[in-house]
């Protein structure tokens, strides 16, 4: 129901080049390797082979710099899928923080251009004001008005029902984060246990030989792990931060609502519809013509103009607000 503005889009965007970027450049420093002893007594001399030196083992080569690209590779696919996440996380966060707040769910100008309608009367340009700005506020206060003719529990469950509607829409993304946070650790240990398998079964009799070569296996295909964790932490930070903010903004924008239709005289008001087929009149009574058009008023019912339910005083015609001509009777 609300348009996602182009502050969110700008942000998961550049956040998917980021993360396709450091596929590529970003390098996350390895573990340096050992510095060398010193020679000991009749050990070889510097100039004597690597394989020499280790009783005829060849050494292992020196430790290389990890790409993150490799990591995801290591990882296996699973790792895609939490790369996927995780611009959904950055997407869903940077969406809450712009829109979960008071001022963006009950702008003050909409605020003062409605109590300027509601202190004078005039209930169907509140209304025609709520659907030009389409808001949280408006959304709901637009459905009360449209039963201001009715009663003030009939106002009242359509805002509560209304409200209720708009807020589950406001939290929709804020719940996936939720979602995100409680399965990339499932999916992160689903990778290393698959990738574990295929290492147990890619070393056969040389993993039991060579249990430095088993561990290293093992370590890569960890990296599932760790990453469905570095997903998940912040998900949840930020769902428990979001949900409180949304609370508190939807809450301040409920309020305003109800401070607007404080001071609605119910009583008099019995009868007009609001909306698309305003009118002013008792409900079962045909309409007549507005503009223009001559209607028989009783001096003892009304001093409010039968069109545009404007206050008027007994005995003026035209009607200076909508220029219906009125026949007070003799």
């Amino acid at each position: 129901m609300y348009s996602i503005p182009s502050t969110p889009l700008r942000t998961g965007l550049l956040a998917l080049a980021l993360l396709t970027a450091s596929l590529f450049f970003n390098q996350l420093p390895a573990q340096d390797a050992a510095p060398a002893a010193a020679p000991a007594a009749g050990a070889p001399a510097a100039g004597a082979s690597a394989a020499d030196a280790n009783g005829g083992t060849p050494a292992a080569p020196p430790a290389q710099p990890t790409k993150l690209g490799d990591m995801l590779y290591q990882g296996g696919f699973v790792m895609f899928i939490l790369a996927g996440a995780s611009v959904c996380l950055v997407w869903f966060t940077a969406e809450g923080f712009v829109i979960l707040r008071p001022k963006k769910l009950a702008p003050p100008a909409l605020i003062a251009r409605l109590r300027e309608s509601f202190s004078a009367g005039n209930y169907q340009e509140a209304w025609n004001i709520c659907k030009t700005n389409r808001c949280f506020l408006s959304s709901v206060l637009a459905a009360g008005l449209e039963r201001i003719g009715r009663n003030k529990d009939a106002v009242e469950f359509a805002i509560e029902e209304t409200a209720v509607r708009e807020s589950h829409d406001l939290k929709t993304n804020t719940t996936y984060l939720s979602v995100i946070g409680v399965v990339s650790p499932m999916i992160g240990l689903t990778g290393t246990v698959w990738g574990m398998i295929g290492a147990f079964k890619a070393l056969g009799d040389n993993g039991i030989s060579n249990p430095s070569l088993l561990a290293a296996k093992i370590g890569e295909v960890l990296i599932a792990t760790m990453s469905g964790l570095v997903v998940a932490v912040p998900a949840f930070v930020f769902f428990y931060v979001l949900r409180a903010r949304a609370q508190s903004a939807i809450l301040y924008a409920e309020s305003q609502v109800y401070r607007l239709l404080d001071e609605v005289p119910y009583e008099q008001l019995s009868g007009v519809r609001i909306g698309e087929n305003f009118s002013t009149e008792p409900a079962g009574k045909s309409r007549l013509g507005r503009a223009g058009v001559s209607q028989k008023v009783s001096r003892n019912v009304t001093t409010n103009c039968p069109s545009c339910n404007a206050p008027i005083t007994v005995g003026t015609t035209p009607c200076p607000n909508c220029a219906t001509v009125l026949d007070w009777g003799s």
